[in-house]
């Protein structure tokens, strides 16, 4: 479902940038490109997705994947995908929302105007 969107951008580091390697803008469509698009190129370090239009994102940090918190857990029955962080010491899980962003309690949740750079390390396995 992920791959279907064109919310796709190539990254340094956690910076997003476009894949001809100019930056690219969270709240900037004509920045962005199709997972294809961005699967070709090879600027960067990798890659990631713009969170906006219903798409949001679960971000657990400081987490041992092997034994994630209850909370992750729970929200894997409304999860679109989930992944293990670029760290391997968190998980981003994306869900549809158009709540607003929060941070709390070690969690943050971010539904707009946001850039997650992203692994393709499924969780769970």
């Amino acid at each position: 479902m992920l791959k279907s969107l064109p919310r796709w951008v190539r990254a340094v580091g956690k910076r997003p940038i476009q894949c001809d390697g100019s930056p690219a803008s969270s709240t900037d469509p004509d920045t962005w490109a199709s997972y294809s698009e961005v699967m070709r190129s090879k600027a960067g370090d990798g890659y990631g997705i713009m969170l906006g239009d219903g798409l949001a994102c679960w971000d657990f940090d400081h987490v041992d994947p092997a034994d994630p918190p209850a909370q992750a857990v729970e929200l894997l029955s409304e999860a679109i995908y989930a992944e293990v962080s670029t760290s391997g010491h968190g998980l981003h899980v994306f869900v549809r929302s158009s709540e607003p962003s929060f941070r709390r309690d070690g969690v943050e949740f971010y539904s707009h105007s946001r850039f997650i750079r992203m692994t393709g390390r499924r969780w769970p396995k």
